[in-house]
């Protein structure tokens, strides 16, 4: 008895065997966006640098509100 694979398991199968490189590019370009190292001190320091917004940012301390 033959085992199912789906269209898309038999593509992703084919384009590996006409692709070999496929998944090595794959990881180089998440590399590239993605995996990253995080340096958590300067995360923490810029984290504590921001100031609260405030609820209704739109037309708040215009020269408008002031006169």
């Amino acid at each position: 008895m033959a085992i199912y694979e789906s269209e898309i398991t038999q593509f992703i199968k084919k384009l590996r065997e006409e692709r070999p490189g496929l998944e090595e590019r794959q990881r180089q370009g998440r590399a590239l966006l993605w995996d990253k190292d995080i340096d958590r001190d300067f995360a923490r320091a810029a984290q504590a640098a921001r100031v609260p917004q405030k609820p209704y940012v739109y037309g708040t301390n215009t020269d408008s509100d002031k006169k």
